[in-house]
């Protein structure tokens, strides 16, 4: 029988080994952590998934986003980005949902960054939202690709930005190749009007817009611009307005469920039958219209996405294995976030990194690149290395037998659509877009 003191001895004796025990196995807990950790790469990922925007938008990129993680994790991209992985860590995709609006987004950035511990982040279909998260991106020093918030005033706005970029194209040239679709092709048109969305988006569109239209259909007149307000779905006043305008082209950079419903609207009440639309984002609503849009109606993709990509090994893949997944060919929100995920693989990749990359070493790998995508070569050349240059095709959608088509396709290349680098974009269109090259 023990005495009281031998008691206290093996208490503490026992006591003691229980706590080293529970201390090695802490250590060996966090080391597992740890290297569980850094065989992975952690990517949140923002898009629409509820509202308005998710279905014609925001799920399709969520979707062309999650077919190529896939992809990469089992190594069965084409080349170049055949190995397995980024820099050989698995890809780990966190999502997020975009609605909510710009003050949500900045705390749903700074969870992504602070409690859910990603690496990087790729997201962005609102310009509003790209405005008001660019500055924290830059301030909590993480790297972060805007896939496709086209706003021109980001890197206006982003003094010498470290860490943001985008690998999509802007309004400028969504709407310098809009104007020059008309000049081609209707270089007729007299009355011009237009209906935007009422914010960031919206506004820069319709400028732009206007500024080229000046310097290359000078004698068209713009008759009329409704605003509406963003996701307001019911546009019968706006087209009201319109049609008491008389015009012939009806421009619109409404994106998502807003152009998809304006565009069964005023079909609806005949507008598109007085007028032809040009719809910068119509690209989204190609295999969605369903004949709702009439035949000879413009539409463009943003760039060389979607219906308007060319044919390489990666497009083919993406279209085939898209298709077979979804049941329809990928819609250009869908290869935006592919092309967002290929350049994060090409800046791990290609980074100095040895296992996970820091978003220094990512940002210096992908800052002024040029890599392959869905969409060809993207060359990161303008913002000082931070915004991608790509063509800028437009075509005209017709529906017959069932199918949906693209015809009278022309394609306007980067320099003949987008400021040199370091010109301001506005001042660029007034001048008369010196240094553009579009042969």
């Amino acid at each position: 029988m023990k005495t009281t003191q031998q008691r206290t001895i093996w208490q503490k004796t026992l006591l003691s080994t229980a706590t080293s025990v529970a201390l090695a196995s802490a250590g060996v807990m966090g080391l597992a952590t740890t290297a569980h950790a850094q065989d992975s790469f952690k990517v949140g990922f923002v898009t629409f998934l509820s509202g308005g925007a998710s279905g014609p938008f925001g799920v399709p990129a969520s979707q062309g986003a999650k077919l190529v993680v896939e992809a990469i994790n089992e190594g069965t991209l084409p080349a170049p980005y055949d190995s397995v992985g980024v820099n050989g860590l698995q890809l780990e995709m966190v999502e997020v949902d975009e609605a909510g609006g710009p003050t949500k987004q900045v705390e749903e950035y700074r969870n992504l960054v602070q409690r859910q511990n990603v690496n990087a982040v790729i997201g962005y279909i609102s310009s509003g939202d790209c405005l008001a998260v660019g500055p924290v991106a830059e301030e909590m020093q993480t790297f972060t690709i805007a896939f496709d918030c086209g706003t021109s005033r980001m890197f206006e706005e982003l003094e010498d930005p470290k860490y943001v970029f985008r690998t999509g194209l802007d309004a400028v040239a969504d709407n310098v190749g809009a104007a020059r679709y008309l000049a081609e092709t209707r270089p007729d048109a007299k009355r011009i009007a237009g209906i935007q969305q009422n914010y960031a988006w919206g506004q820069d569109s319709w400028q732009d817009f206007t500024l080229a239209m000046e310097q290359l259909m000078p004698e068209a007149e713009i008759v009329n611009n409704q605003t509406p307000q963003i996701f307001q779905g019911s546009y019968g006043t706006e087209i009201s307005a319109l049609q008491t305008r008389r015009p012939e082209i009806v421009h619109s950079s409404m994106w998502g469920g807003d152009m998809e419903s304006f565009v069964a609207q005023a079909n609806a009440r005949g507008l598109l039958a007085q007028a032809t639309a040009l719809l910068t984002t119509g690209e989204s609503g190609l295999h969605r219209f369903d004949g709702q849009a009439p035949n000879g109606t413009i539409l463009g993709g943003r760039g060389p996405f979607g219906g308007f990509m060319p044919e390489n090994d990666l497009s083919e893949w993406f279209s085939k294995a898209y298709e077979e997944k979804h049941g329809t060919p990928p819609s250009y929100p869908a290869s935006k976030a592919a092309q967002a995920i290929l350049a994060l693989k090409y800046a791990a990749d290609n980074s100095d990194a040895d296992g996970v990359p820091s978003s220094e070493e990512l940002a210096a790998a992908l800052k002024g690149a040029k890599f392959e995508s869905v969409s060809g070569t993207v060359n990161m050349g303008l913002a000082g290395g931070h915004q991608a240059v790509q063509p800028m095709l437009y075509g005209e959608y017709h529906f017959e037998d069932g199918q949906a088509e693209l015809r009278n396709v022309k394609s306007y290349p980067g320099d003949c659509v987008s400021a040199p680098d370091g010109y301001n974009a506005q001042e660029w269109i007034k001048e008369g877009f010196p240094g553009s090259s579009c042969d």
